[in-house]
């Protein structure tokens, strides 16, 4: 196998879970401020938080949602996050203040999506300081419930305008990051460029380019691409413009019509 069919094949690996986002996702109904499907929280903390969110809602109108999930679905916490919370319509429609915690305990993944609106208060730093301080190390534990709890109770604190603390430990965090990080975030880019590069190279080969022929007189005309249709014609259907769609919600509780632009963060555990 050639070097650029071997780009393919590593490309292909890559991009698969991508490939598979082509169906639409499965999200769970909104049936209130907390959808445990998960099973993470007991009936005692489930009642605490749940009271903290309605509280800090009718108050301020922020509408921040915490969904517990069993998978994923193999997509990656950042696409179905932000899926759920369109598809959720999280905050009112003219703030876009709506807040989604979304924990993924097979995966280990949990991530803080953040509406427009509040984008500016609730920044991406300090909602990965939030995650790494406040609720990885009670996962890492096995305390759900107290990383849950503490995640929420950091995000209400921010959004009410006590965040004095949490910018500091973003701004720690900040001058914590090294050169190393961002030269091998740089080397993946590259890596990524240079994969799709010779990938769709090799698919130009193997779909028939156009070719060269020389004529008796020594003149060079192109012939047309030989076989099949390539790449003309026609438009994918499915795929991420309709990935994100529908969403219905029950129960008695729903979203105002807010949207996210994928700001917040992620972490593990």
């Amino acid at each position: 196998m050639t070097l650029a069919g071997r780009f393919a094949v590593l490309l292909l690996f890559l991009l698969f879970p991508l490939f598979a986002a082509a169906a639409e996702p499965n999200y769970p109904a909104l049936t209130g401020r907390i959808v445990d499907d998960a099973n993470l929280l007991n009936a005692e903390a489930s009642a605490r938080i749940e009271q903290k969110l309605k509280a800090h809602e009718e108050k301020t109108s922020d509408q921040v949602v915490v969904a517990t999930l069993p998978s994923l679905q193999g997509y990656p916490i950042e696409e179905f996050a932000n899926g759920l919370f369109r598809a959720w319509k999280l905050g009112e429609k003219a703030k876009n203040n709506g807040v989604l915690l979304i924990v993924a305990p097979n995966e280990r993944k949990v991530r803080i999506e953040v509406g427009y609106g509040l984008e500016g208060a609730l920044t991406d730093a300090l909602s990965k300081v939030i995650i790494t301080t406040a609720v990885a190390p009670k996962f890492k534990n096995g305390d759900f419930a107290g990383g849950i709890e503490g995640g929420v109770d950091a995000i209400l604190s921010i959004l009410t305008g006590d965040a004095e603390e949490w910018q500091r430990r973003a701004q720690i965090r900040s001058d914590e990051s090294s050169w190393v990080e961002t030269a091998a975030v740089i080397f993946v880019m590259i890596m990524v460029f240079i994969l799709i590069v010779s990938f769709m190279q090799e698919l130009g080969r193997s779909s028939g380019g156009a070719r060269r022929h020389r004529t008796r007189d020594g003149r060079w005309i192109v012939l047309p691409p030989s076989g099949g249709s390539g790449w003309s014609g026609g438009s994918s259907s499915g795929g991420w413009s309709s990935g994100w769609g529908g969403g219905s919600s029950s129960g008695g509780f729903s979203g105002g019509g807010g949207s996210s632009g994928g700001g917040g963060a992620s972490g593990d555990w």
